[in-house]
């Protein structure tokens, strides 16, 4: 269970390293073999002079293959520099197309899609850079609401794949899912989307059918992978047979369809489709921990939790000096402890010129709570 005190107090579990395999002790008379679990080649270890002779090395087995994951295939990875503004902003281009072909029809791009994911796997495996940029509540202006939604998903959907030890091939995969989750509501009225908050029952039915109209267009367009399907079906589905369409529980649902449950709800929260007011990523953590613990493997919340820091870049915040700073980068093992750039001074008087802090390194600084916008 997730509980709010670790949210509190900033306490984030670090990801055990991995072990390492001692070598073979002397004076063994056979070879040592470690096989760290990364590594995809055996390692050998000391081996001590014997009259008898070593016993033949055994390779260990294999572990078995994810589910229903076809064979890992060469992929375009990211660009050397590229940015992962431009990065985020080419899926959502991306994504719009892909409403076009929703309602006008003809063949899906599937190469293209996987090769976006290869890149955005492995821009995620070099830093969080893109994850933040995901993660950064403002829509920019134009943008069709459920492509930067459905951008917004795959990203930090994969974020928290990687988190519970996906492999990549399933990370992408899981990625290109995300992307296509709510495909489905580009086929209903579009009056339903902008008033989902207040829907009547007619209008209530027609949302609960979208992720069975995604999966449909979905088999038009001849996936490469089964699972897909399957996941976008079942993205609504809850632990405790609350969700929709199936009415499904725990081990009945995909895998998948568990993790871009959660994100879909985080995203939703932070960027609402309608007039709602968007809530701060925190606040929104604190509502699925409070109001839907029982809707989500507690594992996947507390994945959550530790990427999503208590104060996203951006957040105005008082220190305990009086002093208000605005958040401009995340310190992942501390979160309480971002840093910042100091705006204003202890009297509330605006500084000639910003000053960076970095609270990681100045322990007798912290933040004693947000500002609004006007300062209070």
């Amino acid at each position: 269970m997730v509980r709010m005190s670790d949210l509190v107090r900033g306490t984030v579990r670090p990801k055990p390293a991995a072990e390492k395999t001692p070598a073979a002790e002397r004076p063994a008379p056979a070879s040592g073999t470690g096989v760290p679990p990364a590594l995809p080649r055996t390692r050998l270890g000391a081996v001590a002079p014997a009259p008898a002779p070593a016993p033949p090395q055994v390779e260990p087995a294999p572990p078995p293959p994810a589910p229903e994951t076809p064979p890992a295939a060469a992929a375009p990875v990211e660009a050397p520099g590229e940015k992962v503004e431009a990065l985020h902003g080419e899926l959502q281009e991306f994504l719009a197309r892909v409403r076009e072909l929703v309602r006008g029809g003809g063949p899906f791009p599937w190469a293209e899609l996987e090769g976006l994911m290869a890149r955005v796997v492995a821009s995620l495996e070099r830093s969080g850079d893109l994850f933040l940029a995901a993660n950064n509540p403002a829509a920019p202006p134009g943008v069709d609401y459920l492509a930067f939604h459905q951008a917004r998903v795959a990203v930090l959907a994969v974020r928290i794949g990687m988190d519970v030890g996906y492999e990549r091939r399933r990370l992408i995969l899981l990625g290109m899912a995300g992307c296509l989750i709510d495909i489905g509501l580009w086929q209903l009225p579009e009056g339903v989307l902008r008033k989902v908050d207040a829907l009547s029952p007619e209008e209530q039915t027609q949302y609960q059918s979208h992720p069975r109209l995604g999966a449909e267009q979905l088999r038009r367009w001849s996936p490469p992978y089964e699972g897909l399907v399957e996941a976008v079906l079942h993205h609504h589905e809850r632990e405790q047979g609350q969700g929709f369409p199936l009415g499904l529980a725990a081990t009945a649902i995909n895998p998948d369809a568990k993790i871009l449950g959660l994100v879909d709800t985080y995203a939703g929260l932070t960027v609402p489709p309608t007039s709602r007011p968007r809530i701060r990523p925190h606040e929104a953590i604190r509502d699925i921990v409070r109001g839907k613990h029982e809707s989500f493997p507690s594992a996947l919340v507390k994945a959550l939790l530790s990427e999503v820091s208590v104060f996203p870049p951006g957040t105005l915040v008082r220190l305990n000096t009086g002093e208000v700073g605005r958040v401009v980068a995340v310190n992942r093992s501390h979160p309480l402890r971002p840093r910042l750039e100091i705006i204003a001074d202890g009297k509330g008087h605006r500084l000639a010129a910003p000053k960076t802090t970095d609270l990681a390194e100045a322990p007798f600084l912290y933040v004693t709570g947000p500002v609004a916008e006007d300062g209070r």
